[in-house]
């Protein structure tokens, strides 16, 4: 080890300590990298308590030169996403932001939801965190700027789709649109994802004069109607401040180990989306690092950054970072903290937020709330984790179900669940209730040692184990439960200690969670419990009903929208995209194939007689 020490050079690079199984345990960066290896491993080295811990398992290292700290600094956020050390502080985040694109190289362009961005001569705004109010927007423009959200190609002429027919699109493939008119309306859309709406409803009007002044009074009501939306679209939008442009906004809260940063995203000066991040264990680091840490780390992911970002704290290596950013943006970006003015209230702002988040993360972590939700009703049993279930559709079809978990403190995603209910017929939510906690409990077997199984496959010596919580929430009423308790009941569980429900490897506590009012229904209960309250107990129960509520919703919608784009050729054998296409070009619709013979439809490419005689059988329903 001494002789690797010695021959560490005195240039800048990149670190990584390794156990003694090769596993990457610890990725840094030095600007000298000699001075910065070794001083973990003198015996008078002032580390942390991690670091100390990290130093007992490092059996070697590497390292590797670079050029200069830009570089050193761009692999060691490579190197970090790569193998996500034990010992690196990482932003728990593996999602991609979505943008909005604008393809201004096409001839005709379109709009399009993508969470990469690419040098490609398009325009991009974002990100939309949440994604909410990016589909809101894409919505608006879609319903009042009728451009094409096909991926067809739009340089040669062809027959317009449904979309044209609906006047949802304005048919650009028909070549029958003004070239002109149609970048105009293109001009239009960039002033409003600009936030630009003061100006785009100043050439709105002017348009809308024209028009009524060449007496066409049906095109001047439709311009009259989009300006109405657009007023309507300012008056919600969160404007900060129109001078400041675009910026994205960092606040920092710290509290013992445990770190808050919370994020604005600013364009235009209107506020079009928040995230906050959480990391521990951050004992022993300086706050000029964990900024560093956190700016590097989420930027490495398919993020722009703001031209500006404004920082409750200054981060270690600021030129380093304003110059590797710069690079990823295509254009300067700086990195400050502002002491006055609308900046200084915005980090400032950012700040609260984040203590906030921490305030209410601290209450819902607390061992002690558990115990108020057993208080509550009348538990033997302290929970240690609650679950779950709901079921969403519309009279029986797109019919999808949820399962969601709440543990230590926040709700564990691992262990989300959603089925289809295609083996229910019709509109019983009751049956749905059932299918979906049983094929939930076969989903979830072999990860835990808590053991379900029913009676005859006891006798058949089948052992299945799965994870349930303690205590179980169904999303309903008195009806809703009972059916729960039904397949809860069909279940065999080991004898619970002292008889009693939500013991140690026994039967999970199912209560009903009903709205309107929130009232709580339980099997032994003939009254429901009322808690309709601001009790941090009552809290935690409503929001693990909303939780679950919500995504069974997301689900269903899902499913309604693949439903509506099936159609009857799909589900036919050896019919693939390519030729489900051909069809459809050469006939025109599903009606047009069903009256065609057999021979004309053989005569396509890639297809038989025999095809073509199961494709006509298939859509005459035989």
């Amino acid at each position: 080890m001494q002789e690797k020490l010695a021959a560490i050079p005195g240039k800048p690079g990149v670190y990584l300590f390794k156990d003694d199984q090769g596993k990457v345990l610890y990725v840094g960066k030095a600007k000298v990298l000699k001075n910065r290896v070794r001083s973990y491993f003198q015996k008078a080295a002032d580390l942390d308590e991690r670091k100390s811990a990290m130093m007992k398992s490092v059996a070697g290292f590497e390292f590797t030169v670079t050029g200069n700290e830009l570089e050193a600094l761009i692999l060691e956020a490579n190197l970090i996403k790569q193998y996500k050390p034990r010992y690196n502080i990482l932003l728990r985040d593996d999602k991609s932001y979505p943008y909005l694109k604008l393809t201004l190289h096409e001839k005709w362009p379109r709009l399009e939801v993508v969470r990469r961005v690419q040098k490609d001569g398009s325009r991009y705004f974002g990100p939309y965190v949440p994604a909410g109010a990016m589909w809101e927007t894409l919505s608006f423009i879609r319903n009042h700027y009728h451009i094409p959200n096909c991926r067809y190609s739009l340089e040669k002429r062809m027959r317009p789709c449904i979309q044209f027919q609906m006047k949802k699109c304005v048919g650009p493939c028909s070549g029958e649109v003004d070239h002109a008119e149609y970048m105009q309306m293109i001009s239009e859309i960039e002033l409003l994802l600009e936030g630009k709406n003061n100006k785009l409803i100043e050439a709105l009007e002017r348009k809308m004069v024209l028009l009524s002044d060449e007496m066409r009074f049906e095109e001047a009501a439709i311009i009259r109607d989009r300006i109405r939306a657009i007023q309507s679209v300012s008056e919600s939008q969160k404007v900060v401040s129109p001078q400041l442009g675009d910026a994205d906004v960092i606040g920092f809260f710290r509290q013992d180990d445990v770190v808050i940063f919370k994020l604005f995203f600013i364009r235009n000066g209107v506020m079009i989306g928040t995230r906050d991040f959480e990391q521990r264990n951050t004992a022993g680091e300086k706050d000029g690092y964990l900024f560093r840490n956190f700016i590097e780390q989420f930027y490495a992911q398919e993020i722009l950054p703001a031209p500006e970002l404004y920082c409750s704290k200054m981060p270690e290596d600021r030129a380093v970072l304003a110059e590797w950013l710069s690079k990823r943006r295509g254009g300067r970006v700086r990195i400050m903290v502002p002491v006055r003015g609308i900046k200084r209230k915005l980090v400032a702002m950012a700040e609260e937020n984040g203590q906030e988040i921490m305030k209410s993360r601290r209450v819902e972590a607390d061992p002690e709330l558990m115990s108020e939700v057993a208080k509550l009703l009348d538990l033997k049993k302290v929970p240690e984790s609650i679950g779950a279930f709901d079921i969403s559709n519309i009279t029986g079809t797109s019919a999808g179900g949820a399962f969601v978990a709440w543990r230590s403190g926040s709700f564990d995603k691992s262990l989300y669940r959603n089925i289809s209910m295609d083996v229910v017929r019709g509109p019983d939510d009751y049956a749905m209730m059932r299918e979906m906690i049983r094929r939930t409990v076969k989903s979830m077997e072999g990860r835990s040692q808590r053991s379900a199984v029913s009676s005859q496959q006891i006798e058949e010596g089948t052992k299945h184990d799965f994870i349930m919580p303690d205590l179980i929430i169904i999303d309903g009423g008195r009806e809703h439960l009972n059916a729960a308790l039904e397949v809860f009941n069909s279940l065999f569980f080991p004898p619970c200690q002292g008889g009693t429900e939500g013991g140690d490897n026994c039967r999970p506590v199912v209560i009903g969670l009903a709205k309107d009012p929130d009232r709580i229904f339980m099997k032994d209960r003939d009254e429901p419990v009322l808690i309709a309250d601001s009790r941090p107990a009552s809290l935690l129960l409503r929001k693990i009903r909303d939780e679950v509520h919500r995504f069974a919703i997301r689900y269903h919608r899902k499913q309604r929208a693949k439903r509506m784009f099936d159609s009857s050729l799909d589900s036919i054998y050896g019919l693939g995209r390519k030729r489900r296409f051909a069809l459809l070009d050469r006939f025109g619709s599903i009606e047009a194939i069903k009256k065609a013979s057999a021979e004309e439809i053989a005569g396509l490419p890639g297809f038989t007689k025999k095809l073509a005689e199961d494709v006509l059988k298939a859509l005459a329903g035989k």
